[in-house]
């Protein structure tokens, strides 16, 4: 069955986060991490692109990707800094921020970016960080 294929291959995926993020096996970890920063990409680049972005994941993920998606929180132009896309995260991310994000939260998004540079074209990682702040641009391309 395919829904089956499509859920082992998600599970891998979310496998291999949780080790290139450092959190061992806590897969679900990794995958409260990788919702909480989607949910705060959706809202500060376009619709468009985050579609384009998200298109690469396992058909699973990119349901979790678009789970509550608001059009209406676009453009947040309040995320202008690294810092300040760490705080939408980790505010994503509710009661388990702290633990999820860990003692160094900065380290914690360069490795998932630099994660995803492994799982999604570099054109596409190049039109996603477009669209970004500067600062935060630099962060995505440098990870």
């Amino acid at each position: 069955m395919r829904f089956e294929k499509d859920v082992q291959k998600a599970r891998e995926f979310l496998k291999e986060m949780a080790h290139d993020l450092g959190f061992g096996d806590d897969s679900d970890r990794a995958d409260r991490v990788f919702r909480a920063v989607l949910r705060v990409l959706r809202r500060r680049v376009s619709p468009q692109e985050y579609l384009d972005f998200i298109a690469q994941l396992p058909i699973c993920l990119k349901a979790e990707a678009i789970n509550g998606w608001n059009l209406n929180e676009f453009p947040d132009k309040s995320i202008k800094h690294i810092d300040d896309f760490l705080a939408a995260a980790k505010a994503a991310d509710n009661r388990a921020a702290e633990h999820d994000f860990g003692d160094d939260a900065k380290e914690t998004l360069r490795r998932l970016f630099a994660f995803l540079k492994k799982h999604i074209s570099e054109g596409e990682i190049k039109d996603l960080a477009a669209e970004l702040p500067e600062e935060i641009k630099e962060f995505v391309l440098a990870a």
